[in-house]
């Protein structure tokens, strides 16, 4: 097929900003846009998803995308690296779109429905893998390194944008049809496929090697196994809370860290590693993805925290019906895109004026301040006043993101752009999946000391029995939370019609409207919130400090002597030298 511009064409660069910034945004949007749709979803497949025979569902499609593509970006960068970056993104494009179709046809209902969203969308985020582990390589191969800032700020800008304007995007489509949220990727996925394979060039030095598959097999093993747990954490055991007692969250967590111990053993002595650990030794790259882990954390946390916080008690109290929050929920989050969109090309931009490091470390402690202010609001907070801080907060990461990826992509030899590349997505993936384990424990004990006691005080007030009152108050206030987070006011389910028909009638609809669940929830909720914004206070502080961090980048002639020697001992033939610069590729 032939290209549309040769590479090099003066647009050329912005050709491919163009492409890998949809790529991105479709791969992120799709992250977020299950996550405030999940209520629709359910109901479309017959699921109830408070059901504890369910609640498995419920997590694995919170956390099945984000831990593929977690797991998976560092192999498909290094696998660009060796192979072509633009060919293993525009597979990546092609593997999205396909999958999209499928998702979007699911026959069946009930648990056979659930699996076959879940199965579909782990392989949809092997796409959206490919899609974000080579984007931002490509686009360090197309532009010289005076734009670069520039041009990485808008790719990851619109990254982690998308992650908010899915939510928006899928409280609309979910009010209409659960299947839109899927069919909403096809005509763009289309697109972005068919230019992609018309318009791309590899422009990056491509090295023959051999794929790494025991450091690929440990690596995914214990990575999944470290996630898997972290989020099955949070669900109850033993009349325990959480978890965290359970035999097989506590082999996951480690059982997990053990092989991920010998996946670091196996990449200091295969001749070809998917891990090059090299690249910590420069001190710009290894501070550059701490911050990076800590911003991904703390930035997941918080969007999590919020949709419970507006889904589960402020909407309510201002009269939207539980059924319509998921949607209004991403309307009021819509200031924080807007931040993301306001600062991160301006940040990218100034910063290759000025250099990254005072840009990043200053948006990670914007990000803090506005974590501060959250956490003086009541419960009942005056919506301007919040729309100002999550727009700060909003600002805070565009700030940070972009100078941040230009401090890691640019602290490289062009030789291992994508594996950095894929290293950096890693992080920021794996950070959204710990984000729901950590942020959730913490919610979860935050409750656990406060909500018993308003539940058992709130409903015997109202008339329901003492022993049905402190049975309700027994529960896990796990199930609390994930019904705030889903829209649902369980309060009628927990109590079930035979109570609630033994009740008067004005103390039955006291309970079962729209003003006691989250006047009941939001003390003890804010309790939490505490826990959680204080820690989310404290990573971004530690990332900004790290971001501070300076190094020199590591030369390609030292990779290559390094792995020449590693090389050697095995009996491989040594690596030819490369020039370290962009040169264009066969494809």
């Amino acid at each position: 097929m032939s290209r549309v511009l040769s590479v090099d064409h003066p647009r050329y660069k912005w050709i491919a900003l163009s492409n890998t910034t949809l790529g991105t945004l479709l791969a992120t949007i799709n992250a977020s846009i299950v996550l405030i749709s999940l209520p629709a979803i359910f109901k479309g497949i017959h699921v109830d998803p408070l059901q504890p025979a369910n609640v498995s569902y419920l997590l694995w499609m919170l956390i099945g995308y984000m831990l593929v593509t977690a797991v998976l970006v560092v192999t498909l960068g290094r696998l660009g690296d060796m192979y072509g970056r633009v060919r293993i993104y525009n597979a990546g494009f092609a593997i999205f779109t396909v999958t999209s179709v499928v998702l979007a046809l699911d026959p069946f209902d009930g648990g056979g429905g659930a699996l076959w969203l879940i199965g579909w969308r782990v392989l949809q985020a092997v796409g959206g893998a490919m899609l974000m582990a080579n984007s931002a390589a490509i686009i360090t191969d197309a532009f010289p390194s005076e734009q670069r800032g520039m041009a990485l700020g808008v790719n990851i800008v619109s990254a982690l944008a998308g992650s908010f304007i899915g939510l928006v995007a899928g409280g609309v489509l979910a009010e209409w049809d659960w299947r839109s949220i899927f069919w909403v990727n096809i005509p763009l996925g289309l697109l972005g496929t068919v230019w992609a394979y018309r318009s791309l060039h590899d422009t990056g030095i491509r090295r023959k090697a051999k794929i790494d598959w025991w450091g690929n097999a440990t690596f995914a093993a214990g990575l999944t196994a470290v996630l898997a747990a972290i989020t099955y954490g949070i669900q109850p055991y033993g009349g325990h809370t959480m978890g965290w007692t359970n035999p097989w969250v506590l082999a996951g967590l480690i059982g997990g860290a053990l092989v991920l111990v010998a996946f670091g053993l196996i990449e200091t002595r295969v001749a070809e590693p998917m891990f090059p650990l090299a690249l910590f030794k420069n001190a710009a790259f290894t501070s550059g993805n701490a911050a990076n882990l800590l911003a991904s954390v703390a930035r997941g946390g918080l969007q999590f925290m919020l949709i419970i916080w507006l889904q589960g008690i402020w909407l309510p109290l201002h009269g939207y019906s539980y059924e319509s929050t998921p949607l209004w929920a991403g309307i009021y989050l819509v200031p924080m895109t807007i931040g993301f969109l306001a600062a991160g090309p301006v940040a990218g931009w100034l910063s290759d004026r000025f250099g990254p490091r005072l840009f990043a470390s200053g948006g990670l402690l914007v990000m803090a301040l506005s974590f501060a202010g959250l956490l003086l609001l009541p419960g009942d907070f005056n919506y301007a006043v919040f729309a100002v801080l999550i727009f700060i907060n909003g600002v805070g990461g565009g700030l940070f993101a972009a100078p941040n990826t230009s401090l890691i992509m640019s602290s490289v030899p062009a030789t291992m752009r994508g594996a950095a590349s894929g290293m950096r997505a890693t992080f920021q993936n794996a950070g959204q999946v710990l984000s729901i384990g950590v942020f959730f424990s913490l919610m979860v004990a935050g409750l656990a000391d406060h909500l018993p006691g308003a539940l058992n005080s709130g409903l015997t007030g109202q008339g329901v029995p003492a022993a049905t009152a402190s049975a309700i108050a027994a529960l896990p206030p796990v199930g609390t939370l994930f019904a705030a987070f889903l829209g649902y006011n369980p309060i009628g389910e927990l109590l079930g019609p035979q109570v609630l028909a033994a009740l008067p009638p004005g103390n039955a609809a006291r309970l079962t409207g729209l003003e006691f669940f989250p006047q009941l929830i939001a003390e003890p909720f804010h309790s939490g919130l505490v826990i959680v914004f204080g820690l989310a206070i404290v990573m971004a502080v530690v990332g900004a400090l790290a971001s501070l961090v300076r190094g020199k980048p590591v030369p390609t002639s030292d990779f290559i002597a390094h792995e020449s020697e590693v090389q050697a001992e095995f009996g491989a033939q040594p690596l030819a030298p490369a020039t370290g610069v962009s040169e264009p590729l066969k494809p």
